[in-house]
């Protein structure tokens, strides 16, 4: 990934409270190193030689988004002009299951647009990314 050409950013619902918030960031960060490995750097040593393993090799900022301003984001990423985006949802469907297999099940039955995403995590070029979320800010 060339940061020069290419951002990520996660926007959350800033009216969750903070431990939803922070579930939801590492839920969507753990999806993104999956489906983008090469971002995640090489293990580091320390000066006595511990271990560390390697962590995402840019910063991703966490934009303060609301339920309707994230569905409708995510409603523009099925257009095909986003299709070379990664794209990481989370609904409170996802939100809600206690198992991997309860969410499959659950999300077989709604609508899409029926889902509340309460965040969504982009990767790709910046122009698209900086077009989708110019005016929303910093979750603080």
């Amino acid at each position: 990934m060339n940061l020069q050409y290419e951002k990520c950013v996660m926007i959350i619902d800033g009216q969750l409270p903070i431990g939803i918030i922070a579930n939801t960031a590492a839920i969507m960060g753990i999806t993104l190193g999956k489906n983008i490995p090469e971002v995640v750097g090489n293990d580091v040593y320390d000066k006595t030689g511990n271990k560390h393993l390697g962590i995402i090799t840019f910063p991703i900022p966490i934009l303060k988004g609301d339920i309707q301003t994230i569905k409708t984001i995510r409603q523009k990423l099925y257009q095909p002009e986003y299709s070379d985006l990664t794209v990481v949802d989370f609904s409170d469907v996802a939100q809600m299951c206690n198992s991997y297999t309860e969410f499959i099940i659950k999300i077989k039955s709604v609508a899409e647009a029926e889902l509340n995403y309460i965040g969504i995590a982009l990767c790709g070029k910046k122009r698209k990314i900086n077009k989708l979320t110019a005016n929303i800010a910093l979750l603080k």
